[in-house]
């Protein structure tokens, strides 16, 4: 009887001992990062980071490499979320127009004209929108960690300077596939043209597309000043913040030590990847303005009263999504905005 009890026992210990290690061996040799952009972008950069702290933090307990270019889903963007969802892909920072087909209050951000500095985007997103919108996440089957950011969207163009809702009519701007995009474009009397990215450039080079919309440093980074890109206005008619998340049986698989590492890792990355994007617009003398300029580009920065009639234009828009997205959200949003837009 006594040999049976210190079999038993040390079979308890035994497998007490092996638990960590069991633990451990469950982890896989390498995690699937998806991105739509590389680390030549700010985007991508954001990914290399938060990959290199967990890699360090972890002793190499969670390896994480990237696929650019939402490789793993065939370079379609719209379907990341659902692809993470599923567990195809293991983690992302993902851009809230991509996501938000799949999650509806993400098109918050995209309202035009909504954010009009970057002071009110961080009350936004660190704020109670930004809890309630984690919360969503959470509900769709995903766990968010921290936000990152790819930055405000102006508009280039091959034709003219573009001062005024007229100044778009009948011009054919590349637009990403959003039902929003379309509507708020389509209200400024453009014809807003959806297509990939991969298709955009050669469509603006041979001039089938008049303009496109996107952030200064993506605008840099694909040299679209030699795709006839010569006029670019500073208007900030929307955001697009960045989401690192990570797929659920993933998070779940991991120590809870190793869950606190991969967030706090989540949340530095995300604080400097912010900065990296908004580098050359935030200071004073704004050097990538004249970086922009160099290169025979016209850089056209709108008057508080210039705005105003943008913001006037596509008033219905945001009355129109103000149900989709939700009443409250939306009002808090506005809310929040206003008291952090001096």
């Amino acid at each position: 009887m006594k040999k049976r009890t210190l079999l038993t026992l040390s079979l308890a210990a035994a497998a007490t001992l092996s638990a960590p290690a069991m633990a451990q061996n469950a982890y896989r040799s390498e995690y699937r990062m998806s991105l739509v952009l590389g680390p030549a972008f700010p985007w991508g950069k954001g990914g290399e980071i938060w990959a290199n702290k967990v890699r360090e933090k972890t002793q190499g307990r969670i390896n994480i490499k990237l696929y650019p270019g939402v490789s793993l889903i065939q370079g379609d963007q719209t379907r990341e979320f659902s692809a993470l969802r599923q567990g195809v892909i293991d983690m992302a920072i993902g851009s809230t127009i991509n996501w938000s087909p799949q999650v509806k209050q993400l098109n918050l951000f995209s309202l035009p004209f909504l954010m009009p500095n970057y002071a009110s985007v961080d009350a936004l997103t660190q704020g109670e929108v930004g809890k309630r919108l984690f919360t969503t996440l959470e509900k769709a089957g995903v766990v968010p960690l921290a936000w990152g950011e790819n930055g405000y969207r102006e508009i280039s163009n091959s034709k003219k300077a573009i001062k005024s809702p007229a100044d778009l009519k009948g011009m054919k701007i590349r637009v990403v596939g959003s039902p929003l995009f379309i509507d708020t474009f389509t209200a400024l009397g453009a014809n807003p043209t959806q297509m990939s990215w991969a298709d955009a450039q050669p469509a603006m080079a041979s001039g089938a597309v008049d303009g496109q919309e996107n952030p200064l440093s993506v605008y840099m980074a694909a040299k679209l000043y030699n795709v006839a890109q010569k006029h670019i206005t500073l208007w900030g008619y929307m955001n697009d913040p960045l989401v690192f998340v990570v797929n659920k049986d993933v998070w779940n698989s991991w120590t809870p030590a190793d869950r606190e590492i991969v967030k706090q890792a989540a949340i530095e990355a995300g604080k400097e990847q912010i900065a990296i994007a908004r580098k050359g617009v935030v200071e004073a003398d704004k050097p990538l303005l004249k970086e922009i300029a160099s290169h025979g580009v016209t850089v056209t920065e709108l008057s508080a009263a210039e705005r105003a009639e943008f913001v006037k234009a596509t008033r219905p828009v945001v009355d129109k999504w103000k149900g989709q997205i939700g009443v409250d959200l939306v009002n808090l949003a506005e809310k929040t905005v206003a008291a952090h837009a001096k």
